[in-house]
């Protein structure tokens, strides 16, 4: 498998690639992906989490000791759970979110796969979902894994981000733009 030479260089990108061979070893690529999107989601949802694996006056022990207890809470595999403790001993786990995003996108590259990030002013239905993922498989000829957030901020319209290409059809962009445009004038 050929990695971007901008993960491979990433100190993310390194932890990353470390469990993907771990977890291909061991066959459980599938599960430690799991894990990790229901570690993201966590992170996301608590912000008390977030702050507390970014804090530098909490000790090595003290945080492996949270990072377990949140790896029992939320019910990973043990090689997760290891990766999440030697993290703790390496005061990594602020490195933790782009870890998550360096993984995923290992797994996607091994799959044959290209990962996408829609962001939309309002939540995409299913059926709008299928059909952004399908024009997005017949622009990259291949297939498009597909995650979706709102941000409101963009007042309508989607920005699709794959690898480090950005299509921006947001309404806020063409208004900036535009004002762009009167003050030249």
């Amino acid at each position: 498998m050929e990695l971007s030479a901008g993960i491979q260089a990433s100190l993310a990108g390194r932890y990353a690639s470390a469990l993907f061979d771990l977890a291909s070893e061991a066959g459980t690529v599938t599960a430690v992906e799991n894990d990790l999107d229901t570690l993201d989601a966590a992170l996301r949802e608590s912000s008390d989490l977030s702050a507390v694996i970014t804090n530098p006056e909490i000790s090595r022990s003290q945080l492996a000791a949270i990072m377990s207890g949140v790896a029992e809470h939320l019910g990973l595999s043990e090689l997760t759970r290891n990766f999440l403790g030697v993290l703790a001993e390496n005061r990594r786990v602020s490195k933790l979110p782009g870890i998550i995003r360096a993984f995923a996108t290992i797994a996607a590259a091994q799959r044959g796969e290209v990962q996408a990030e829609v962001a939309s002013a309002h939540a995409l239905t299913d059926a709008q979902l299928a059909e952004l993922e399908s024009k997005l498989r017949a622009r990259e000829g291949r297939t498009v894994k597909l995650k979706s957030r709102v941000d409101p901020d963009l007042l309508g319209g989607l920005v699709v981000t794959i690898g480090s290409k950005r299509i921006d059809s947001s309404i806020r962009t063409r208004l900036n733009s535009l004002a762009q445009a009167m003050k030249s004038a």
